[in-house]
């Protein structure tokens, strides 16, 4: 069956997180995408557990399905030598090295713009390629920190928090895939390439949104308010009689079938809360009010009463119990696909459904350098050329 991205090969000089999230992500949409690492030794989060599975790092299971991979010492002349014929393949070249690594290895845009000038080249960096920050190096948490996320992720009363999934990769990832995708719906009108700078920096800032627009417009800085939202109310963690709900009244019409779900119809009455104004302003006496209600009832009582009275709200879940939801396991969001070492191993599934051109996950997470032979076969080299290859610490 066809999919979106079938015939687009992408050249990927990609390793930990953000760049072979992109990668994966062009992967699932039908790219032949050829992971380049290092012999011996491969992408960093091969090594990075536990946990591992049968030896391999669940990490690196994550976010590397979709892919071949071949191995390449790029400072040998014979490495390089194979890097360009595959670079001269492919429609896409993706690299998340600290800026100015690629030019160093004679691999830089300018390069490989002089001889595939129609390429994509996507460079994913923690601070972009250019600037007075451009040199620092970028780890999740930093960037997540000098974003000003952390700032406003956590409790009023507690430290700045960082979030739960390295987001400042996963982001920069995303970010990244959507304008590979762009620029090769660009190429295909006018038949011409160009370079990409994207950055985890980047990427935060624009995931500010709404705090970026509290900061314009009061010009101070947003505070932390733990699980409360800081501009609509009521739209948090509330607590049940048996653990937390999470329940979301975003409007007025909602705010009133909430209070008489609960049996509290006299706040409706109330000039305090008559208002999302007035309910954001009061927030410590709105919720002191609706939780002499909620932690009367369990979570699942709260839930059933809600969902009758269609007030948006749901528990707080364990990853496991994710994965046990009915409407998890409808979407297909848990999957899994053989391994030839491991048998199956568990994968996520897809966030999108395309009703022509389904994604799918065609390849398992590849063991190092599992295609070497296969990709250089189709680049012309020989069984015995290979093998020499091989001998000179090439690949």
């Amino acid at each position: 069956m066809a999919a979106l991205l079938d015939g687009v090969r992408v050249a990927d000089f990609t390793r930990v997180m953000s760049g072979p999230y992109c990668t994966m992500l062009l992967g699932d949409l039908g790219a032949d995408v050829v992971k380049i690492e290092r012999p011996g030794k491969g992408d960093d989060t091969r090594d990075w557990g536990p946990p591992f599975v049968d030896g391999i790092s669940a990490y690196y299971l994550s976010v590397n399905r979709n892919k071949r991979s071949i191995t390449l010492d790029l400072k040998h002349p014979a490495g390089q030598e194979i890097a360009w014929r595959l670079i001269e393949s492919a429609d896409v070249l993706v690299e998340n090295f600290s800026p100015g690594t690629m030019e160093r290895l004679g691999f830089g845009y300018d390069a490989v713009c002089a001889r595939r000038p129609d390429i994509i080249y996507c460079s994913i960096s923690g601070f972009g390629q250019t600037g007075p920050g451009r040199e620092r190096t970028a780890y999740d948490l930093i960037v997540q920190g000098m974003s000003g996320l952390m700032s406003v992720t956590g409790f009023p009363d507690g430290e700045p928090t960082r979030f739960g999934v390295p987001i400042a990769d996963l982001a920069a990832g995303m970010f990244a895939a959507y304008a590979i995708v762009a620029a090769l719906f660009y190429r295909e009108r006018t038949g011409k390439g160009q370079y990409i700078d994207t950055s985890m920096l980047g990427g935060q800032v624009a995931l500010l949104t709404y705090q970026a627009a509290i900061y314009f417009a009061t010009h101070e800085a947003p505070k932390r308010t733990g699980n409360a939202h800081p501009i609509v109310a009521p739209y948090q963690t509330f607590r049940s009689k048996d653990g937390y709900v999470n329940i979301a009244a975003g409007n007025d019409g909602i705010f009133a079938r909430l209070c008489r779900a609960l049996g509290l119809e006299r706040l409706l009455e109330d000039p305090r809360f008559k208002d999302n104004a007035g309910r954001i302003t009061r927030l410590p006496e709105l919720v002191a009010e609706l939780e002499t209600v909620l932690t009367q009832l369990s979570t699942a009582e709260i839930i059933e009463r809600l969902d009758a009275a269609s007030v948006p709200c749901g528990p707080i879940y364990t990853v496991p119990e994710v994965f046990a939801d009915p409407q998890v396991q409808h979407l297909a969001l848990h999957q899994r696909v053989p391994h030839p070492t491991l048998g199956e191993v568990d994968q996520t599934g897809f966030p999108y459904r395309f009703s022509d051109t389904p994604a799918r996950i065609r390849r398992h997470p590849p063991l190092l350098g599992e295609h070497t032979d296969e990709v250089l076969s189709e680049l012309g080299y020989s069984a015995d050329l290979i093998a020499s290859l091989r001998e000179q610490g090439a690949i």
